[in-house]
């Protein structure tokens, strides 16, 4: 017994001292997605303000595929030793689990470090269709039931889940067209291919200023500071009604508490500068400073909220 004692003696002094002398070299932040996007847009800012901190390189990794979970798959199997970290997303953190069997549990695979921003889906329409509100899309879509198609980034992604979200509340059948992304959606969007389009905000955000779609409603708590014209959901009769994507920073589970600390307060430090802020909400998206145990509460939280949508709306990844 007092063998035993030891041993976990002598192991918890060593994960204090290796926490002591963490980082001793660059950081590995591995996106689920490629260079370019939003996620990236996010990310520069973001590191450059939490390197100082950390006293180290944070070097971005690109790990797209598989609706954005090939990097989550990485993560989940990497080392606790705070030398890889994961820019993750409420996509394969608490939508895609739910429609598809994966080599990762979202509760237990990774350590909750805090989250970065939270938005909303942009609900768009192109100029030659009959409704400049979300009202009288709905009165278009209940006048033939099936038949209003709406375009989306693919299935199980935000956009998917925030329309069959608001066809479960407002009664309304309309027909997904799911995309090979947000870009190619947004491309036929705009070509007039597709009437109606479920959008990320960075996605949406620079057509509607410039005019070229209609923007009739967001699916936030409260209004998109960079379209400040366009209403949400729950302003239009649907109170309470939300549907928020979510991006955050976690590593494999079981990552060291001092290595967690130290993570979390440069990210929320970061997240306190003005130029990451404005950043942020230039592409449609809201600063969200958390605890790990905040953001621990928001994953679990989700997870039973899109298990829910997913059950109703009988969604299934082919």
């Amino acid at each position: 017994m007092k063998l035993i004692t030891a041993f976990f003696c002598c192991m918890a002094l060593s994960t204090a001292a290796f926490a002591q002398t963490w980082p001793a070299k660059p950081i590995k932040l591995i996106l689920g997605y490629p260079t370019g996007g939003a996620t990236d847009a996010m990310a520069r800012p973001l590191i450059a303000k939490m390197e100082p901190m950390l006293k180290q390189p944070l070097i971005i990794e690109y790990r797209p595929g598989a609706g954005a979970t090939a990097g989550a798959i990485a993560v989940a199997g990497a080392a606790p030793d705070g030398y890889t970290l994961h820019l993750i997303d409420a996509g394969p953190a608490t939508i895609v689990p739910n429609v598809q069997k994966l080599p990762y549990d979202s509760l237990t695979s990774f350590t909750p470090i805090g989250l970065i921003c939270a938005g909303g889906t942009a609900i768009v329409a192109h100029p030659s269709v009959p409704a400049n509100s979300l009202a009288e899309l709905l009165q278009l879509a209940k006048a033939q039931p099936g038949k209003l198609s709406y375009g989306t980034s693919g299935v199980a992604g935000a956009g998917h889940m925030a329309a069959e979200l608001l066809q479960i509340a407002t009664h309304v059948q309309m027909v997904h067209i799911a995309y090979k992304g947000g870009g190619p959606a947004m491309t036929d969007l705009l070509g007039g291919h597709v009437p109606v389009l479920f959008s990320s905000m960075a996605t949406a955000v620079p057509h509607v200023k410039s005019g070229k779609i209609k923007g009739l409603a967001v699916t936030t708590p409260a209004r998109v500071p960079a379209i400040p014209d366009v209403p949400t959901v729950a302003e239009l009769g649907f109170p309470g009604f939300e549907a928020l994507i979510w991006f955050g920073i976690v590593g494999p589970a079981k990552l060291p508490p001092e290595i967690t600390a130290a993570v979390s307060r440069a990210l929320v430090g970061a997240l306190e500068d003005k130029s990451v802020q404005d950043a942020i909400r230039g592409i449609g998206y809201e600063p969200v400073p958390t605890t790990p145990e905040q953001f621990a509460a928001v994953i679990r939280n989700d997870l039973e909220k899109w298990r829910k949508v997913v059950q109703e709306a009988k969604i299934k990844v082919e």
